[in-house]
């Protein structure tokens, strides 16, 4: 259930109308626009009599209910784009940022190495996993805290900030100073995880599971939201289907379609998508033609001997060489919708 409110109502007639629904055991999302502000109900709305409150309340426009199962993600609720601002790196509404990196961090030399070329080539934010959920309990899980230790150093280094993966809400505290938090393909549904990032105010990139649905990824939103935390990145990285050519199928229709349901940023990993170096320029490409607001690439500075996804992972050359290609790619996309960058 949403109520709009009327034109120049103060802040103080806002506070004590969201007071007054919060009384009542509800949590509210405010939504501010550049015509209106939004009071969004997150709770069982049944018991409330939507004409009553209208009628009552003398700042309140209008109200109504909303259909969908998301409230506060939806675009019923926020009809403008969120931007999230990631260490001067704004991503939503035509911002478009690129992270890149390797899947893990192997070493201090390694991840400076990458994090510095990947800048050069343009990359906004680093990306790199300490911790690493693997199938197999005798791959490589990553350098865990020394990971993340190793990831400050390359932002030290670089001013680039940093994107790297939680695996469970115990593990926050170690996060302090990352700049995005990611919650990965197999945590999409972690609940728990989900409500403790929700009360944290860092972003929250959050993939889509390889079997789940968009208004399950929708949901996941969701939970992070009502905790409190607005600040989140939709990634879409492929679904498991029949086809085994690729290691995932990248459903390019979640984009367009994303950006149609959400207010939310939306970026894609051809990487993870792909699982063939080959693919990720031209599902880059895709992702640039359909309004994706960013991507995120696996980078290393030597693929064949890299301890965790070498064969989805470009070169130092190979990224540079895309994100030239990508640069024209970005504009004219850009140009095509009025949007300066």
């Amino acid at each position: 259930m949403v109520f709009v409110l009327k034109l120049g109502v103060s802040r103080q007639s806002i506070e004590q109308f969201v007071g007054k629904i919060e009384a009542q055991g509800f949590k509210t999302f405010l939504s501010t626009g550049t015509e209106h502000t939004v009071v969004c109900l997150i709770g069982n709305t049944s018991t409330i009599d939507l004409n009553l409150v209208v009628e009552t309340n003398e700042i309140v426009e209008y109200g109504k209910r909303v259909t969908e199962p998301y409230k506060a993600v939806g675009r019923t609720v926020h009809p403008e784009d969120t931007v999230i601002n990631v260490g001067g790196a704004r991503i939503g509404s035509g911002m478009f940022q690129v992270i890149s990196g390797p899947c893990s961090v192997e070493s201090e030399e390694q991840i400076v190495m990458v994090a510095k070329a990947v800048k050069n080539s343009g990359a906004t934010m680093l990306r790199g996993g300490a911790f690493k959920p693997r199938t197999s309990p005798y791959a490589f899980v990553g350098l865990h805290e020394e990971g993340l230790k190793l990831l400050l150093i390359a932002k030290k280094e670089t001013g680039l900030p940093i994107v790297t993966e939680i695996m469970n809400q115990t593990q926050l505290p170690l996060f302090e100073d990352v700049d995005v938090i990611q919650v990965g393909a197999r945590n999409m549904q972690n609940f728990d995880l989900l409500r403790e990032v929700g009360r944290c105010h860092k972003p929250i990139l959050l993939k889509r599971g390889f079997a789940n649905t968009i208004e399950e990824l929708l949901m996941s939103a969701e939970y992070i939201m009502a905790e409190g935390n607005s600040q989140i990145i939709l990634c879409e990285r492929g679904i498991r289907t029949f086809e085994t050519a690729t290691r995932n199928t990248l459903d390019i229709s979640a984009i367009p379609l994303l950006k149609h349901k959400s207010h939310l940023p939306v970026i894609v990993d051809p990487s993870h998508a792909a699982g063939i170096r080959a693919l990720i320029t031209p599902l880059a490409r895709a992702a640039v033609a359909v309004g994706a607001d960013g991507l995120m690439i696996e980078t290393h500075n030597d693929p064949a001997n890299a301890l965790c996804d070498g064969a989805q992972s470009l070169n130092l050359e190979q990224f540079d060489e895309l994100m030239k290609d990508l640069k024209g790619r970005i504009t004219y996309e850009n140009k095509q919708m009025g949007i300066d960058q």
